[in-house]
């Protein structure tokens, strides 16, 4: 029986490989199996996908303990795998369960390992739950302000157009899996511990085709570019977590968007209100002034600068600040007092009389 990769198998490095081992291993072979590299070889982004999911786990040191756990359960083939279990060595920790919703890819092979989702014999007629993908969308300060759409493309996988999802070439008939029997699941193990994992054959499906499609090499799903465009609310945050509904892969799932601002040349923010650096010149500092300010949509507001401003003073614009669930924020400018660098020597003199008439050392 076929059985799931060992994930010191897809790195190439031993069980007891260090954290900088793994992620050297990671980096080579990444790079060579990257899918842009490899255009005209279907299984790269398989590949691919399978050193990213095997360093997730092995390069975390709480999953690659939890991993380790699994395989001395039996849970894979190789070294420290499947043998354990045959030897009877196996058996889950007190209380028979194990915490495996952080380990990615994990959590689909042992889902019902210890009853967190499905069970024997849960088969071939049972639609996969819909995947949820996550990517980092990083936009500009003033369409997160304001709000806005954002366009993002994505490599993501789709229903294969040829065949449909399912994976027959035109013409094959579909047979009954040979491995599970029609179940879509196969289980190992003995005694009280038995775990079951989709079929490596059939890929959960309970078919297989005579002949497998050319176009997803029996997939059922190929990787398209996918352009979508996020709809960003005003007000958001660093950090925020956008949910698109079924813009996930094969427009079922969802897509999380995650938020990162792009810094301002201008403005910075603090809640809902908006801070602007604005540079004044000496004389506008100690004699006052009126100054044009630019608001966050682009209007003008005229700012009374008064006598005798200090460096780094703050001046308040009510209502020019961020909108959001019907509260505003107010638009503050910071004044900046700028100093010239020289001086001629009719200025100094300048300069020097107004010291001693106001009394100042220098």
């Amino acid at each position: 029986m076929a059985a799931q990769r060992d994930y010191y198998q897809v790195l190439g490095v031993a069980e007891t490989a260090t954290t900088d081992e793994i992620k050297k291993a990671f980096r080579r072979l990444a790079k060579q199996h990257h899918p842009d590299r490899n255009p005209n070889n279907p299984q790269a982004a398989e590949r691919f996908k399978e050193i990213n999911e095997a360093h997730d786990v092995l390069s975390d040191a709480e999953k690659r303990k939890k991993y380790d756990q699994l395989r001395r359960y039996g849970a894979f083939a190789g070294p420290g795998g499947g043998s354990s279990a045959r030897r009877g060595r196996g058996a889950p920790p007190e209380g028979g369960e194990f915490d495996i919703s952080d380990l990615g890819g994990l959590g689909d092979i042992f889902s019902s390992i210890f009853g967190r989702r499905g069970g024997a014999g849960a088969g071939a007629g049972r639609e996969a739950e819909p995947e949820e993908v996550e990517t980092e969308v990083t936009i500009p300060f003033r369409v997160a302000a304001m709000g806005g759409t954002v366009p993002i493309t994505l490599v993501m996988p789709e229903v294969c157009p040829t065949c449909g999802g399912s994976g027959a070439a035109k013409g094959a008939t579909v047979n009954t899996c040979p491995e599970c029997k029609g179940r879509g699941t196969v289980s190992f193990g003995q005694g009280g511990f038995a775990v079951n994992r989709p079929c490596p054959v059939c890929r959960g499906k309970g078919t297989v085709p005579s002949q497998r499609c050319p176009t997803c090499q029996g997939a059922g799903e190929v990787r398209v570019e996918k352009r979508i465009n996020v709809e960003i609310p005003p007000g958001v945050e660093e950090g925020a977590r956008l949910r698109l509904k079924n813009q996930g892969p094969k427009g079922r799932g969802d897509l999380i968007a995650l938020i990162h601002i792009a810094p301002d040349r201008f403005f910075r923010r603090e809640g809902l209100d908006l801070i602007g650096v604005v540079p004044i010149n000496l004389a506008q500092a100690l004699l006052g002034s009126r100054i044009k300010v630019k608001t966050l949509d682009d209007k003008r507001v005229v700012l009374r600068i008064p006598a005798g401003t200090q460096h780094g003073q703050k001046f308040r614009v009510p209502g020019h600040g961020i909108e959001k669930n019907g509260r505003r924020g107010d638009m503050y400018v910071e004044a900046h007092v700028t100093l010239p660098e020289k001086l001629s020597a009719e200025e100094q003199e300048a300069v020097k009389s107004f010291a001693e008439k106001a009394g100042l050392k220098y």
